[in-house]
């Protein structure tokens, strides 16, 4: 609801698209830059005290917006300056939850993929339904009152965590900050699929933004005629994303995570970009939209589980943040280049280029063998384990940086980057 609400409230108090762009840049900016470089505070501080605090601190500042909007007044500086704190305060708890996510599924009992299938599949739900109740909810009373609600939902994730999820973190060797922090760039370094997974990711948002922020709307005003056909083409998506959520959480632990993948990718990535493009009824349009959410719904998944078993315990913060900050470097991107092709070369030419260009990125798997170690079993020993003992390095940090297998997970997971 926040995504409608935020840039509403900017849109509604300043007039200025332009000023709604940087309130959007303001919270994204510090939100990568601390999953990228905070992991060693989080193995520091504490992950789950960690999400508790930031959970905390966001529904502070989110409530702060309506608060002082209705009171003594919120200048446009002093709004940019909230946003960013909310951006920090997102970026540390949002990237302690991933850390706490594979402890979580291990205390279940439940099977990492399907653990993670419903995980994401409760994600593409709230994507589904969010806009159109905060639409509704706009309109029936203002955006700062679903800024409230927004607020309220931080709150609750706080009581939640901090109920239900185990806490009992082991206690983490204090290195020093640069030290802990190459570690964990080495370790993405060394361990190509985890790299070759966050390099596609960072592909494919950059095209995805693309699309959803330029080519989309521009093909919903110029061909199909209304903001109506947006919403659908969205809202289809959306809705074969979580049918395929539903049955990708039935059906992970006999699904083949290589298969899934490739497939997914294939099916859910460029034919989005290619039905706009050649198809002449707009019903095409949305009918592929709806089997390509239904597919793309286990690459999530697969994603997630995958860096679970392959990612020690003890470098999962540092690891994970910094995949997610490289695979989110590509979103500010990705709209700046799908507004100039459209406007340099038009709109029917820029949905083949970035199709052709998505089909290409999603090929990589067929070519490279190291995607192949999705189906590597729970029980095998990485790659690199291997070389630590050929060549044991410099001891200590080789110790750290050495890939796992499952640790705290059971046999059978998904994986996770986020779109």
């Amino acid at each position: 609801m926040a995504f409608v609400a935020l840039p509403w409230f900017v849109l509604s108090t300043s007039g200025s698209a332009a000023r709604t762009g940087v309130v959007a840049f303001a919270e994204m900016l510090p939100y990568v830059l601390v999953c990228a470089f905070g992991g060693p505070l989080l193995d520091r501080l504490g992950h789950r005290r960690v999400s508790l605090l930031g959970d905390v601190g966001s529904a502070a500042v989110v409530g702060a917006i309506p608060l002082l909007h209705h009171g003594p007044g919120l200048d446009y500086a002093g709004l940019v300056a909230l946003v960013t704190l909310l951006g920090t305060l997102r970026g540390f708890g949002d990237s302690a939850k991933r850390v706490l996510l594979p402890r979580t599924i291990a205390a279940s009992g439940i099977v990492t993929t399907r653990a993670t299938g419903l995980h994401d599949g409760m994600y593409r739900l709230s994507t589904l339904l969010g806009p159109p109740a905060a639409g509704l909810l706009v309109t029936a009373f203002d955006a700062t009152a679903v800024l409230l609600l927004d607020a309220a939902s931080f709150a609750i994730a706080a009581v939640l965590v901090a109920a239900l999820v185990p806490g009992g973190e082991a206690a983490q060797r204090r290195e020093p900050y640069l030290r802990a922090l190459r570690a964990g760039w080495r370790f993405i370094g060394r361990d190509r699929l985890v790299l070759g997974l966050a390099l596609m990711i960072f592909a494919t948002n950059l095209l995805d933004q693309a699309y959803s922020a330029v080519l989309a709307p521009v093909w919903a005003r110029e061909v199909a005629g209304s903001a109506t056909a947006l919403g659908l083409l969205f809202g289809a998506f959306g809705a074969g994303a979580v049918a395929g959520s539903a049955v990708f959480a039935a059906l992970a632990p006999r699904l083949p995570r290589y298969t899934t993948f490739v497939l997914g990718m294939l099916i859910g990535g460029a034919p989005r970009f290619f039905a706009p493009a050649l198809a002449d009824q707009t019903w095409v349009v949305y009918a592929v939209a709806l089997v390509a959410g239904f597919a793309i719904a286990g690459i999530n998944p697969v994603l997630s589980a995958v860096q679970y078993e392959r990612v020690p315990d003890e470098m999962r913060a540092r690891v994970l943040g910094i995949s997610l900050a490289i695979a989110w470097g590509g979103i500010p991107i990705g709209a700046l280049l799908g507004g100039w092709s459209v406007q340099w070369l038009g709109l029917t030419e820029s949905w083949l280029i970035f199709g052709a260009l998505y089909l290409a990125v999603t090929l990589a798997p067929f070519v490279l063998p190291e995607w192949r170690e999705m189906d590597r079993s729970a029980g095998q020993r990485h790659e690199d384990d291997q070389q630590d003992e050929r060549d044991p390095g410099d001891g200590e940090d080789d110790q750290q940086i050495a890939p796992a297998g499952v640790r705290g997970a059971r046999p059978g997971g998904d994986g996770g980057l986020r779109g």
